[in-house]
Formats: C-alpha cells, sequence, structure tokens
C-alpha cells in the first residue's frame, strides 16, 4: 500500500489524490504540513529535502516528490487501461505540456490571489496584489479556454492526467473569482472533470483553507 504524506486542503496534495482516486489505489495518507507541521523535522526532510507536500512512499522505500511528477508516475505504473496516461505520444506529450503550464503559468498567478482571499485576514489583504493576481490567472484562463474551443479535454479528445493540475487550479479560478468573462469551452469541460467521483472526494468535497 502506498502512502501520501501531505495535509488534504493543500492543492498539490489535492492533485495527486485525485490520481490515485481515478486509479483505484490501495493508500493511506498522512497528514503533514500546514497545521500540521512536520514537514522540517528530519524524519520528513530524509524523504524530500524541499521540505513540502506531497511525498509519495511505496512499500519497497521509493520515495519520489513534485505533485505532478507523481501524478505521472502512478498512471505510468498502474494505468494498465490508459485511463490518465494517454497511449499516443504526441497526445502525452500535450497532458504534460499542460501540467507544466499549470506550474509555471497559472499556479504562480492564482497564488496571491488564494494566499490573499483566504489565508490573509481582511484588514491585512493587499488588494493591488490581489487584484493583479485575478487579472494574470484570468489571463491564463483564457488561454485553457481557447485549446478547449479545439478539444473536449486538455490533450485530446479523452480525460487524461493532463487534466489534473490544470483541474485543481481552475477549481479555486471558479471559487475566488466570481466575476470573471464567460468561458463556455472551460464551463463545458469544467462540468466533465467535476462530475468524476476521485474529483468530488480529493478537492469538489474540501472547503477552501
Amino acid at each position: 500500500m502506498i502512502k501520501i504524506w501531505g495535509r488534504n486542503n493543500s492543492v498539490n496534495v489535492q492533485k495527486v489524490m485525485w490520481a490515485v482516486g481515478e486509479l483505484g489505489l490501495a493508500h493511506t495518507r498522512m497528514d503533514v504540513g500546514g497545521a500540521f507541521g512536520k514537514t522540517k523535522e528530519a524524519p520528513y526532510l530524509a524523504m524530500n529535502p524541499n521540505a513540502l507536500v506531497p511525498t509519495l512512499e511505496e512499500e519497497d522505500g521509493f520515495i519520489l516528490w513534485e505533485s505532478n511528477t507523481i501524478v505521472r508516475y502512478l498512471a505510468a505504473k498502474h494505468d494498465k487501461a490508459g485511463a490518465l496516461e494517454p497511449k499516443d505520444l504526441k497526445a502525452r506529450a500535450i497532458a504534460s505540456q499542460w501540467m507544466d503550464w499549470q506550474l509555471s503559468v497559472v499556479g504562480p498567478a492564482i497564488t496571491p490571489v488564494f494566499w490573499g482571499l483566504i489565508r490573509t485576514p481582511a484588514e491585512k489583504r493587499d488588494m493591488a496584489a490581489i487584484k493583479a493576481g485575478i487579472e494574470k490567472t484570468t489571463a491564463a484562463m483564457q488561454m485553457l479556454e481557447a485549446q478547449l474551443a479545439r478539444t473536449p479535454f486538455v490533450a485530446g479528445d479523452a480525460f487524461s492526467y493532463g487534466d489534473i493540475p490544470v483541474g485543481c487550479m481552475c477549481y479555486r479560478f471558479r471559487h475566488l473569482v466570481p466575476d470573471r468573462p464567460a468561458m463556455p469551452n472551460m464551463d463545458r469541460w469544467y462540468a466533465a472533470i467535476s462530475a468524476r467521483k476521485p474529483f468530488h472526494d480529493a478537492i469538489g468535497g474540501i472547503p477552501l483553507t
């Protein structure tokens, strides 16, 4: 049985838990990080020198960190039916492209919005930084809207692991930016991914905190 180290309200842990749910993997999740602490203690640092969550620990002692890498690894190892990892090389590359885009573009854009609105008391909020983050996040999501005008899912006709990190960001975007431009293709795609039980279990049923 695999172990996932990380609290369930971490967006990066949520990516992995969504993938674990899609793959139907037996697992345990250990609460560390945030209010639970422990990530800067020696036993955890021995596994993950970044002192971040999540960390994957397998029965044979194999350790892996970085959320998107964990998702790709689990799919490569366990996805015999092709439910997450595209079999076509080009579709697989596009899925990975959007996973990297989540890390490099939309993640940094939405982070000040999330921290400002969810984890900062109202009287201490930097509204200029929040406004700038909303504008950057909206621009990023318009890129996603354009992609989803061409394909049902981010990497083509079928759901894949490329949809997972982007879907996690979209969940936050929709909650944090209610006054957003119309994005009908993203709405259609989001309705499809959010109807999946693993999405609800890992993300949709957990409040933003």
